[in-house]
């Protein structure tokens, strides 16, 4: 920017408001897969609060509810995960690699084969990924390489049954009802879900000894 020029934006008061503008937020993701719907939320900082950028419907999901604990059971996984791969080669024209297994599943999965490989990519087709088009994931990987391009090394992904409220608990709660597993596992998920809806703060969850996620006590 010329000398001349950020002098006048900056006696003007303009300097600020330019710099905020085209600042880069940090950005965060979760899914739903009983709403089958993408969330992509945005933040000044990693204080919080974050906001709704845009959700976007999901093209396919492979498998039911439930987390993945096995290669080849074609589940989507659910947890806490974060992106660690990108790429723009995909078979499935663009894709972003989660975190799984991460020790959870390691925990609690399959403990020689818990299955690998899970994107967030492009097509309408799924295999134990999440597809989201072609035009899409065009849209949510530019979003995710600026945020990474600006120093934003952990993007996180929560990925959840559905939304946790109080409604769909009661469904869960009575349509699997003969599912133990299942109900102990979503029960670990359950504060993560109500911490970021009441406080738009983005909480890491640890993983305790048993493999379940435990949150901290003054996280809220």
């Amino acid at each position: 920017m010329p000398g001349a020029l950020r002098s006048l934006l900056v006696v003007s008061g303009l300097l600020g408001t330019l710099l905020n503008a085209y600042a880069s937020d940090l950005i965060g993701l979760r899914v739903f897969k009983l709403e089958r719907v993408l969330e992509i939320w945005v933040a000044h900082s990693a204080a919080g609060p974050y906001r709704l950028k845009v959700s976007y419907p999901i093209a396919a999901m492979s498998g039911g509810l439930g987390p993945k604990r096995r290669e080849g059971d074609m589940q989507v996984p659910e947890g806490f995960y974060w992106v660690n791969r990108f790429n723009p080669n995909s078979r499935f024209h663009l894709s972003l690699g989660l975190n799984y297994p991460n020790s959870s599943d390691r925990k609690l999965g399959n403990s020689v084969h818990p299955g690998s490989d899970i994107f967030i990519h492009g097509n309408h087709v799924s295999a134990g990924c999440i597809a989201m088009t072609d035009p899409i994931i065009e849209k949510i990987y530019r979003l995710v390489i600026q945020a990474r391009d600006h120093g934003q090394h952990s993007i996180p992904v929560s990925v959840y049954p559905c939304r946790l409220n109080e409604r769909n608990l009661n469904w869960l709660r009575s349509t699997y009802g003969d599912r133990p597993d299942l109900q102990h596992f979503w029960s670990s998920l359950i504060p993560g879900y109500v911490l970021f809806e009441s406080t738009r703060k983005w909480v890491r969850p640890h993983v305790g000894r048993d493999g379940y996620y435990a949150w901290p006590r003054n996280a809220g």
